[in-house]
């Protein structure tokens, strides 16, 4: 028996083809995405407006496999967190941060990390393996429509979720297709419809992927920068070593070709002593005169075994001053 095809999988496209495969005609794909996506029903039965014959079909040949949250807490200032089980012994963060003008979600694209900065948790963890479409939009899908049992959450119109950022476990460029596929239904006026702006990527610089991507589905950027010379970015980010600072400027200059914004934003994360000398703040300046950027100045969250310690508040204050 042919295993049936999870439907998060399939992005306009691939559902048009799915559909055409069983005889469907190209409305019908439509028709299914906006059940999923827009009204997050999972249960064909319910899908009304689809004919039974079709019906039949999809409760033969189709499935939506849905999240398996094995933790959900919410903090004091509202910000929802899910540990997701993607099988194996494995599990990614998705996190929901709700703000006044709107509510964002990061999404994980792996389970683990192979990049391994020296600051990063995800990296000292290892890599396990990449996600799946269906498991990256699939966070999109499962906080969405949670977030929307409770009213209040719905204050901005009929998507809680405004905002999604390609910033959770994992580098997103080394997961490519699958990415891309979720956020093209994450774009899509049948699905999720957000605006390019609205979707952000991070990150840490694979540079051949920056170009790709600038051609096939350009969204806001954003770059895990972190030192302002080759010789400590090596040491932090260690994918540095195959494509240096200046390559990265260059790439992130062609990507503003095509990009919905009209800058690029560093991420900086403030380690004491290491990347926060007024020295590191001068050359950070010199990098915002080659490329049109905003940056974030973020503090380190410490763990167990990283050597490293966050920078005090004068220090990242200072920083801010020069910059």
């Amino acid at each position: 028996m042919n295993p049936k095809q999870n439907l998060l999988d399939l992005d306009a496209a691939a559902m048009a083809a799915f559909c055409a495969d069983m005889g469907e005609k190209p409305f019908r794909a439509r028709q299914l995405l906006r059940w999923i996506h827009v009204n997050g029903e999972k249960s064909f039965e319910a899908m009304s407006d689809l004919a039974k014959s079709f019906r039949a079909k999809l409760l033969d040949t189709a499935q939506i496999i849905e999240p398996v949250a094995i933790k959900d807490s919410t903090a004091s200032d509202g910000t929802r967190k899910w540990l997701i089980d993607v099988g194996q012994g494995n599990a990614v963060e998705t996190v929901y941060i709700p703000e006044d003008d709107r509510g964002t979600l990061c999404v994980s694209s792996q389970a683990g990390c192979a990049v391994n900065c020296k600051f990063c948790s995800t990296g000292a963890q290892g890599f396990s393996r990449n996600l799946s479409q269906g498991e990256i939009i699939g966070q999109l899908w499962m906080a969405e429509f949670l977030l929307r049992q409770n009213p209040a959450n719905l204050s901005r119109g009929d998507r809680v979720i405004t905002n999604v950022v390609m910033m959770g476990m994992g580098e997103p460029l080394l997961n490519y297709e699958p990415v891309v596929g979720a956020m093209r239904l994450m774009l899509d006026d049948n699905a999720y419809g957000l605006s390019r702006r609205r979707v952000t990527l991070s990150t840490s610089g694979v540079v051949p992927m920056i170009e790709r991507l600038g051609r096939d589905l350009p969204v806001a950027l954003a770059v895990s920068l972190h030192a302002t010379n080759d010789a400590l970015r090596d040491e932090l980010v260690p994918l540095n070593r195959k494509y240096p600072i200046k390559e990265l400027l260059a790439a992130c200059n062609d990507y503003l070709q095509f990009a919905p914004r009209d800058f690029i934003t560093f991420e900086y994360c403030m380690l004491d002593g290491v990347n926060d000398l007024d020295t590191h703040a001068y050359e950070l300046v010199k990098i915002a005169r080659i490329v049109p950027c905003k940056i974030n100045l973020i503090p380190f969250n410490p763990f167990p075994g990283s050597g490293l310690a966050r920078s005090k508040r004068e220090r990242i204050q200072n920083f801010d001053r020069i910059l």
